[in-house]
């Protein structure tokens, strides 16, 4: 079963190797002539999220980690080679739906497998670490993939999207030697709606689970959309052609901040790490932004360690808090309600900056992340209440 943790290091690597990620908010901008358009083209990959979210997860618990992944790899397909294909806003909306398939099949399933992969030689203990190695290989498949943007900016867009088919078809391959851990297997009787009605239950009865679900679902909607926003404001202060090594950079901290994460999370109290690494991250990006120029990429990318080791601590500790019966499900559960708030958040955000520019929507944004921080602080003082009530 430990050969699974070592494929999907390597699955995470070529699924997340997407050449076109750095020009992805310009090429949608140059079809749609609009950034709110483009924006809004997220929007839409947001809702089909939402759409295939719940009945994903359950089809993960039910049926099986491995065919859920598989599935998820060929959406991915169709997804960039719509994207590829371009030309009008409605293919880019298609790819949009097949990319929300994708993310839908994926979010709660693939840590799962890493979670069940573990618990099946009752090694479940070591989730922070082995999670962060094996999802440290996103951002450096990112972070390679961008460095190759970079050389091939001259070329057609719609080139790039081809190309990033490729690293798919390889991450198909290797999704094909996973072995489907038995303990998943336990979950795959019951009704579907008497499934989802435990999960919820669930959700329902645990305090440290809602505040935690709520945290991430607020953290993952203001997060992504000012991420998937930012090359609009590194385009004034870098030229076009040196979005790719931005992101190179972004990526290659947020490896190194995952995969230090587990010795970290060792080290330091998880809820303190989530407080100080958000608050790190909006001082500096605020700062970045206001006080912008050839150096703002950088303080911005040194940003991304901070969010590599918390977005570890915080998947963690929902994985803990977590049903085996429902694992996916309550991920899936998780995510549909952060994709929704996405998908209003991202069409909003590209309204501000067609009135106020690319400044202002960043600004407003990281304002309003310190309701994330109260979250955090919330669920610090909690806890220590919890020891010292065990403690009595």
């Amino acid at each position: 079963m430990h050969r699974n943790l070592k494929l999907m290091k390597w699955f995470n690597f070529f699924l997340s190797f997407k050449p076109y990620n750095p020009i992805a908010i310009v090429y949608f901008a140059q079809v749609t002539k609009s950034y709110a358009l483009a924006l809004l083209v997220f929007s839409i990959f947001s809702i089909s999220t939402c759409i295939f979210e719940i009945p994903t997860g359950i089809y993960s618990d039910r049926i099986g980690r491995k065919k859920t992944l598989m599935f998820g790899v060929l959406a991915s397909i169709l997804c960039v080679a719509f994207y590829a294909i371009g030309g009008s806003f409605w293919f880019l909306a298609i790819g949009a739906i097949f990319a929300g398939l994708s993310d839908s099949l994926f979010s709660g399933n693939n840590d799962s497998l890493i979670y069940d992969t573990l618990a099946e030689t009752n090694e479940q203990k070591t989730l922070d670490e082995h999670l962060g190695k094996i999802n440290a290989m996103i951002p450096l498949g990112l972070g390679t993939s961008a460095i190759i943007a970079t050389f091939v900016f001259g070329f057609s867009l719609s080139w790039i999207f081809w190309f990033s088919i490729v690293p798919l078809a390889i991450a198909l391959v290797i999704g094909f030697q996973l072995v489907e851990p038995k303990i998943q297997r336990a979950a795959n009787s019951g009704n579907v709606y008497s499934h989802l009605r435990e999960s919820f239950i669930a959700f329902k009865q645990n305090n440290k689970l809602r505040d935690l679900s709520l945290s991430s679902i607020l953290n993952f909607g203001m997060g992504e959309v000012e991420n998937q926003f930012m090359p609009a404001f590194i385009s004034t202060v870098w030229p076009v052609w040196a979005l790719g090594i931005s992101k190179a950079m972004n990526n290659l901290f947020t490896f190194l901040g995952s995969h230090q994460a587990g010795p970290i999370l060792k080290k330091f109290f998880s809820f303190k790490v989530l407080i100080v690494g958000q608050v790190i991250g909006m001082a500096v990006t605020v700062l970045a932004v206001l006080y912008s120029g050839v150096w703002s990429p950088i303080l911005i990318a040194l940003t991304s360690i901070a969010f590599g080791v918390t977005s570890i601590a915080l998947n963690a500790l929902m994985h803990r808090e977590f049903s085996n019966q429902q694992r996916a499900t309550m991920g899936s559960i998780n995510s549909f309600f952060g994709n929704i708030f996405f998908a209003i958040f991202a069409y909003l955000f590209g309204l501000v900056a067609d009135r106020l520019g690319v400044k202002g929507p960043i600004i407003i944004t990281e304002t309003l992340s310190l309701s994330v921080v109260y979250l955090y602080w919330r669920l610090f003082k909690n806890y220590q209440k919890e020891v010292v009530k065990n403690y009595d």
